[in-house]
């Protein structure tokens, strides 16, 4: 086997390159040689041999009778010394010497074969890691760039931008680290992969990996919600009546949810039981809260969740953390209120009812049951869906929407005509008080 086959097989089986690529390379490597050496007019044409273990380079020229351009043309003579069969306007190819070519020439074919390489392995790479978005790769700290923190995966490097990183986690060169695939983008430097530590997406990623009933499709991730370095919310269901969703992801006495809370440092995760009845998903999601009853919004997509006064902090969280989670993991806008409040808006609604000029007690009570628990809901009410109340015809239906406008709009009127009372009083008095100060000082005998 000769030197150059040797080499060919070697840097392929040690850089995973195919072997035609690199056969290809080195040809185009000796085809830009050889035009440096013999022209740019010349034809050339390149070939391996496989049997030989070598390039072979050939030159054509044209068979003339007289040479008007010597780097394109051979005369008959001369043609005939190398092909006795030739004759006047063949092409006749004859092998060049390569080792004539020179150190420029040589170095050149270097360039060409090294850059080529580079650009064959970065294909490779990107091929490899293109398909893997969404996955968990593990790697070891590099360094670190501009406050991103540059992952060596072995045969190339990702990056961690600042963005992607979980507050409070740091990390050392030579501390490994797994992360999610967030995207692999092809760069004029080569496959550029970056990576995530705060995607929803790494949660489920672990998850999968911790809980053998996800990767086989029996219990499913319906929504994470997370706030990273926090908090997470995990919405799970089962397609198998006989499996605890919940269950599995905890797994026996907690150890697969440890396990993705340590590989999180600490982060707390609430596991959520799916339920395709937006209001007990609620329920469910702002766990540990006891919810006392739902008020469901289907048009605004709005839910108003009662809760006993003592529970009001705990549903709510910290700093709306609780709520505001179980909001994004739902898709529902939630408005939590205490027991007392809630009863106390009840009551100012009925009243409000009450005032409207068409309302009676017995019509309150009527409206209130019905749904309709204040003069604000009465104004923005269907006639024909009022009319459908007993009692209550489409005439009387459209009077009793009329009447609440009316008296929302008198409402507002008395609130405008207030305001500026409110507003000049104060200075109306600290004008009166300017004006007798000097009375006041002249009769003080200080």
């Amino acid at each position: 086997m000769s030197e150059l086959k040797r080499m060919i097989d070697q840097v392929a089986r040690e850089k995973g390159l195919d072997r035609e690529i690199l056969i290809n390379t080195l040809e185009e490597a000796m085809r830009s040689a050889a035009r440096r050496k013999l022209g740019s007019k010349v034809e050339v044409d390149v070939a391996y041999n496989d049997d030989l273990g070598e390039v072979e380079v050939f030159e054509f020229r044209e068979v003339v009778d007289q040479i008007t351009d010597p780097e394109t043309q051979i005369s008959l003579k001369q043609a005939h010394k190398l092909d006795p069969d030739c004759e006047v306007g063949d092409e006749l190819g004859v092998k060049v010497d390569t080792g004539d070519f020179g150190r420029i020439a040589a170095q050149s074919a270097k360039q060409v074969i090294i850059q080529r390489m580079k650009d064959a392995e970065r294909d490779i790479i990107f091929e490899d890691f293109k398909d893997r978005k969404g996955e968990i790769i593990h790697g070891i700290v590099q360094r670190f760039d501009k406050g991103a923190i540059i992952v060596n995966l072995g045969r190339t490097e990702a990056v961690l931008p600042p963005r992607e990183q979980v507050p409070r986690e740091g990390y050392r060169p030579g501390d490994r680290i797994r992360a999610y695939v967030l995207d692999v983008k092809r760069i004029s430097r080569g496959p550029q992969i970056i990576l995530s530590r705060t995607h929803p997406g790494f949660i489920q990623a672990l998850f999968e990996l911790e809980v053998p009933e996800i990767a086989e499709g029996i219990v499913t991730v319906e929504g994470v919600a997370r706030e990273p370095g926090s908090r997470t919310k995990l919405g799970v269901s089962s397609r198998d009546r006989d499996v605890d969703p919940v269950g599995a992801c905890v797994g026996m006495k907690g150890s697969r949810v440890q396990a993705v809370v340590q590989e999180l440092r600490g982060e707390k995760i609430d596991i959520i039981a799916y339920d395709e009845d937006p209001a007990r998903y609620v329920v469910n999601a702002l766990a540990p809260a006891e919810i006392s009853r739902v008020v469901v919004d289907e048009v605004n997509q709005t839910m108003e969740v009662i809760v006993a006064d003592e529970m009001l902090s705990l549903a709510i969280g910290r700093r709306g953390q609780n709520v505001r989670l179980a909001s994004k993991l739902t898709g529902w806008k939630i408005d939590v209120k205490s027991e007392s409040k809630y009863g106390e808006s009840l009551r100012d609604g009925y009243r409000s009812l009450l005032d409207v000029v068409g309302v009676s007690d017995v019509g309150a009570d009527t409206l209130f049951q019905a749904g309709y628990g204040s003069a604000e809901a009465l104004a923005d009410a269907d006639a024909g869906d009022l009319a459908a109340l007993p009692g209550i015809d489409q005439a009387r239906a459209e009077g009793l929407i009329s009447d609440a406008r009316a008296y929302l709009d008198q409402r507002v009127t008395n609130a405008q005509a207030a305001a500026p009372a409110a507003v000049f009083k104060p200075a109306a008095e600290e004008a009166a008080t300017t004006e007798e100060s000097p009375a006041q000082d002249e009769a003080d005998p200080s």
